[in-house]
């Protein structure tokens, strides 16, 4: 076991703003229903803050999500794991399994894909990073080296 630590890639600022637009659409669309409701129904204002409770504990649990596991990839001495990526393939290996990594393209969108040796295939959406794609690319280079046993000269 070695005592470097986990290189951890975050979600990037404006997907991270997409999605949170996403949440608060669907808590406008929930107060809406509500009122909707209450003045259709003929009910007390006071029933509209259950919707607004769970408008608080809903945007609460997303930013506790967001804090906890709001990584897209975690690049650790042994392997790598990638998260919340849609087809992605392998989600997780080791650097001893990966054959090569190479940065190109898919849909138009960069992507860094690693190649395992079973003919597996893992793809990390670089835009989904907050991070730039050569520093991207550089550390999983640096990684897939020192995971294969090879050191810098």
């Amino acid at each position: 076991m070695t005592t470097e630590t986990a290189t951890v890639y975050r979600l990037a600022p404006a997907v991270a703003a997409r999605l949170l637009g996403a949440v608060l659409v669907a808590v406008a669309a929930l107060i809406l229903l509500s009122t909707v409701a209450i003045a259709v129904f003929d009910l007390h204002t006071v029933f509209l803050l259950v919707p607004v409770a769970l408008t608080i504990i809903l945007l609460a649990a997303t930013w506790w999500a967001w804090r906890q596991k709001g990584w897209i990839a975690r690049l650790t001495p042994e392997g790598y794991r990638v998260q919340w990526v849609r087809g992605v393939g392998t989600a997780s290996g080791r650097w001893k399994d990966v054959e090569d990594a190479v940065a190109t393209t898919v849909a138009e969108s960069p992507v860094v894909v690693l190649r395992l040796r079973d003919g597996r295939t893992t793809t990390i959406p670089v835009e989904m990073l907050a991070v730039d794609r050569e520093t991207f690319v550089r550390d999983v280079q640096e990684h897939l080296q020192q995971g294969h046993g090879l050191r810098k000269l």
